[in-house]
This record gives C-alpha cells, structure tokens and sequence, in this order.
C-alpha cells in the first residue's frame, strides 16, 4: 500500500481528501502545519507528499524548499494561484507537479498516479553531503574524502540527522526524541557514547564538526582550528 503524507490545514479539505484517498487504497497519513510536516518527512518513508500552500507555522513554498533539501520524494502542491509565474516557481522550488483548486478528485488520483509511476522509473542514488562528508541514503554508506568509513547503523542514522539539520542548536530531548522515541526511557548520556566515536571518525585536527551547547545539546557544524 502506497503511503501519502496529506499536508492540509483546513480541517474539512483534509477530512475530505483523507477520505477519497483511502477509499481509493493509499495510507494516508495527515498533517496540519509546516513544522510537523518537515518533522515527519524526516523521521518516516513516504510515497508522495500532498502538499497545500497555506499552513501555519511554515509556509507550503518553505516545506517544499526544506523537504527537496533532504528528501527527492514526488511532492504534489495543491494550489489556489492559477497564474503561469506561480507555477514556474513552484516547479523551480522542487514541486513535481502541482493541481489548482478547485479540481475533480479524478485529476488529483492521475497525477498521483503519474508522480508514483516517474518515481519508480527513476534510478539514482540519493546523496547527502556536507563538506568532504558525504551520506549515500540508497546503501547507506558514509564517505569521507571519497574514502569509505564503517558506522554502525545508530551512528549512521544519528549522523544523518546532523546533517539534515546542520548548523543549528538541538537539544538533547529532540535528538533522543529522534532516533530512540517518545517513550526511550534510559541515560540521556548514550548521545555522548554515540558522538564522541563519531569525533573519533570524522573530526581532523583542524576540523571540527560537533559542537556541545553547554545546557541545551549540540550544533552540528565545520569549524577550522590552527593546528
């Protein structure tokens, strides 16, 4: 079953559109806001996004642009502008495709339908890259320098998440949250354990990537020291 991330402000429009989609067998998962909408991007495996352009928190053009920086997932904006520069800059942003209110849930079906069937035929290895880092998210391979590392699958996931979210402060609770869930229960300081053989692997003597936020978390970001 193909899974649909609905991100729709409008409780009705979303109770509507939620409905039609299932009926037609997609899993729908739905989403109010910008904010949740990234954080789910991030976290789970989607077959399509189903993206509107209002919502709080983030605008839709800023989750389109935020997800394309991670993510080549298929992403349908759904729209209320119908005029020509609007939708060249929201193909320019990332969007696959985009449908213009009002439409018939027939189109909105085909174009899934066309999304789905060019994602399947597109054969290419997702990079994520930062520096001389470098994430292959297809093997799940790590790279510095072009040269291979070995991570375990924990320090591989967390250094992904780094990443995606470089060169801002996270906390603790939110990189626990992350990778071990809402309901891991055991020593926060497993994060320290986990960073500190990932300095060990990338860090140079002049290169700095972690940073600790003394009271808060840490800030994934290169710095260069004298040696």
């Amino acid at each position: 079953m193909k899974k649909i991330l609905l991100i729709e402000d409008d409780p009705k429009i979303r109770r509507v559109l939620q409905l039609e989609l299932e009926h037609e067998g997609y899993f729908i998962d739905p989403c109010e806001d910008g904010g949740k909408a990234i954080e789910k991007a991030q976290k789970f495996d989607y077959d399509i996004i189903l993206l509107d352009l209002m919502l709080p928190v983030l605008s839709g053009e800023e989750v389109c642009k935020k997800i394309r920086s991670f993510s080549d997932i298929p992403i349908i904006v759904i729209t209320a502008k119908d005029d020509t520069f609007n939708k060249v800059e929201l193909l320019d942003m990332g969007a696959d495709d985009y449908i213009t209110k009002p439409f018939a849930i027939e189109e909105l079906f085909a174009r899934i339908r066309v999304s789905l069937r060019n994602k399947n035929n597109f054969k290419s290895n997702k990079i994520l890259s930062y520096d001389d880092l470098k994430m292959d998210l297809t093997t799940k391979r790590f790279y510095k320098n072009e040269i291979e590392i070995n991570l375990t699958k924990t320090e591989y996931n967390l250094l992904e998440f780094f990443i995606i979210n470089k060169e801002i402060c996270i906390s603790r609770e939110k990189i626990i949250e992350e990778l071990w869930g809402f309901d891991y229960s055991g020593d926060g300081k497993i994060i320290d354990v986990y960073i500190n053989s990932l300095r060990k692997k990338i860090d140079e003597k002049t290169k700095k990537y972690f940073h600790s936020i003394r009271g808060f978390g840490y800030m994934f970001k290169l710095t260069l020291e004298e040696k």
